[in-house]
């Protein structure tokens, strides 16, 4: 285990070593090379060059497989950019790691909490029933995830000789009375569960149905677990090594249709996003063990860092004071201010992100924000771009925690050890998803603005591999992690580390979708919770409940002879026209339902783009629909959903500065300082 403390008294614990993060890449680490410098860091751009063989044509050590897929001044980028952030003095002193080891059954408690299953190892925990409904929505290979870390714990307190109440695996995953076939659950395996076809709970679609399969490697399948999908290519001796491509190489990605539309971060209740982040857990748990790639837990201490200030707070600290002064800001003020004054000044600057600002300018501007920037009488026009670039990315190297987080920095490094670019978009699309709100809101923040600095690679000369070994360094080289790690690692982790940014770069509106396997588990779960809920009246409300049921039955049945007629009712209920009758046809999108809504209220004053048609009830708590939905088939997945019509004009936008945040991946609030 190993602590790292900042000048400011930050620690970062990790149950890992310097060495494993750099196996969690696919690379060994070598012997030094002779001249190596032990003074991490202090090295420079030529002598870098020298030890990867560039000017020999050898390479001392065995490199990365995904060396390839970056060209030399591409990495003549990277390590100019390391060197940079030393000579910027950012990174002074820090203390010495101390390597620990962690306990043994820690990591595996520490998940089984995490993923709402503490029950299955203390039987004081209060979710006993939740985690029954959990547990009854597993495919094949995420129960085995769970049994895996269960058998794992119990082996641990065994060796302890201290007593436990952890359950037999086999009671906990025991078969349903009446097993199905052989064949019947593999195909109840891949689906998610056999109650969810029974149920309506997925539209059918399986590997060999329409538009569910995926064997094209350019075809990306949301209905169908990851981790079952890894465990079929698997079990087809599909051996391949990962391949990379340059930038204008990478493979467009498909997704097929979905009639019940895609679901993107933003979209669901708190309530069901919670439930979301345990299952991905699991599916992200279940698609490395299925892979045979061991992931090592990390963890972070909390404790005292800077409570105020710009520089150097951690995110959630940064909001906090941000929401005061503009309720709904999910991105740190400061940050969409830099990325909008680097727009403003133009993109097509040469270098705009790979070119320094003047280091004692970038101090001096750094120091001068922090206390006029809340002020609102900060020079924003006087600051040069390639001083605001060096700001962006100070911002990000400066953060207490890294932005990426210390439970799931291992994890990130470790996709690529994954043996196709899809496994590895599909573990950093649950990778993404399990980050907290505030890291994952900023990521996409970054990843939309790097998308458009790309866009302007003609005249800026920023391919997407420039913006990658750019800013590689700045993610992943957090706090005093850069101090421990030898040249010879951190050559290693270069390409590796450029090549996850620039997946998330060029990935990101598919990286940022909750897939539809999970949402249908989510049903499930809320469904099972549902029945529990019916079961568990007590007695004195009984009547109360009858007499309620039987006016919501009513009201029930007037909505279902309404669906029978083929109209829907939709509640709009923040408008004076607080509801609509909405013929049901085969065609009917939610764009539809919009349209039609707007065409009756002529006097609102919100935008279309800022009203959303929600599904609400039912098996869900509350989504937002994509407008591509098809009412029809949503209405077969959840039949007792109602439909709302909302406003979600909720973001006070910059006018003069492009929003960094649309709406589905969570809105960002603009600042005119």
């Amino acid at each position: 285990m190993s602590r790292q403390q900042d000048e400011q008294g930050v620690v970062l614990t990790a149950y890992t070593s310097n060495s494993e993060a750099l196996t969690a890449i696919g690379c060994k680490e070598q012997p030094e090379f002779p001249g190596a410098s032990h003074r991490t860091g202090q090295y420079n751009v030529q002598r870098g060059k020298a030890a990867l063989g560039w000017s020999s044509g050898k390479a001392p050590y065995q490199r990365c497989s995904s060396q390839d897929s970056l060209d030399e001044q591409a990495m003549v980028d990277y390590f100019t950019e390391v060197e940079i952030i030393q000579r910027s003095g950012d990174a002074e002193t820090q203390e010495e790691v101390q390597l620990k080891v962690a306990d043994e059954g820690e990591q595996e408690e520490a998940w089984l909490m995490e993923a709402g299953l503490a029950t299955l190892f203390d039987e004081s925990a209060s979710d006993g029933e939740d985690s029954i409904a959990l547990l009854s929505t597993l495919t094949r290979t995420q129960a085995a995830a769970v049994e895996r870390r269960v058998e794992t714990l119990k082996q641990t307190l065994r060796k302890r000789n201290k007593p436990y109440s952890v359950p037999d695996v086999r009671e906990i995953f025991k078969p349903p009375p009446a097993s199905p076939s052989k064949d019947q659950a593999e195909s109840t395996g891949r689906s998610g569960s056999s109650e969810q076809e029974v149920e309506g709970l997925g539209n059918g679609a399986g590997p060999d149905a329409p538009g569910g399969g995926a064997d094209a490697e350019t075809d990306i399948n949301l209905e169908v677990s990851f981790s079952e999908q890894a465990l079929t290519y698997k079990e087809g001796l599909k051996v391949t090594q990962p391949q990379n491509e340059a930038d204008d190489r990478l493979p467009d990605f498909r997704v097929s249709q979905d009639k019940t539309g895609q679901t993107r971060v933003g979209d669901l209740s708190a309530e069901d996003m919670k439930k979301v982040r345990r299952l991905v857990l699991i599916e992200m748990s279940a698609l490395f063990d299925t892979c045979g790639i061991e992931v090592k837990a990390h963890k972070a201490l909390k404790v005292k860092v800077r409570e105020s200030g710009l520089f150097g707070v951690s995110l959630s600290t940064l909001l906090e004071q941000d929401q005061r002064r503009m309720p709904g800001t999910r991105v740190p003020l400061i940050l969409q201010q830099l990325m909008c004054h680097i727009e403003q000044q133009g993109l097509d600057t040469e270098g705009v992100l790979r070119i320094p600002g003047a280091a004692t300018r970038v101090k001096a501007v750094c120091h001068e924000l922090e206390h006029k920037f809340y002020e609102g009488v900060f020079p924003w026009p006087s600051l040069k771009q390639h001083d605001a670039a060096s700001l962006l990315k100070l911002f990000i190297r400066e953060l207490p925690y890294p932005l990426l987080t210390v439970e799931y920095f291992s994890a990130f490094i470790s996709v690529l050890k994954l043996p196709t670019k899809k496994q590895q978009l599909q573990a950093l699309n649950l990778l993404v998803l399990l980050l907290p709100e505030p890291n994952r809101d900023t990521l996409k923040a970054l990843m939309e603005f790097f998308q458009r600095v790309t866009d302007h690679k003609d005249r800026n000369k920023m391919t997407l591999n420039n913006v990658a070994v750019v800013m590689a360094p700045n993610i992943f080289m957090c706090k005093g992690f850069r101090s421990k790690i030898s040249e010879q690692q951190e050559f290693a982790m270069a390409t590796g580390t450029a090549n996850i940014v620039r997946l998330l770069v060029r990935y990101q509106k598919l990286l940022w979708t909750i897939p539809k396997f999970i949402l249908n588990q989510v049903r499930k779960h809320n469904t099972e919770n549902q029945r529990k809920m019916n079961r568990d009246r007590a007695v004195k409300k009984l009547l109360k409940k009858m007499a309620y049921d039987r006016e919501r039955a009513s009201d029930k049945q007037e909505k279902n002879s309404e669906a029978e007629g083929g109209f829907i009712r939709v509640q709009a209920p923040q408008f004076s026209k607080g509801s609509m009758s909405v013929q049901l046809t085969e065609d009917l999108k939610a764009s539809d339902v919009l349209m039609h809504f707007l065409s009756q209220e002529r006097s609102l004053s919100v935008k279309r783009e800022d009203l959303c048609l929600y599904e609400m009830g039912g098996n869900i708590k509350e989504r937002c629909l994509d407008e591509e939905t098809y009412i029809t088939a949503l209405l077969e997945l959840n039949p007792s959903a109602e439909w709302v019509i909302k406003s979600d004009w909720t973001s006070h936008i910059n006018p003069s500065c492009p929003a960094p945040y649309s709406h589905h991946e969570g809105k960002a609030a603009g600042f005119r300082a």
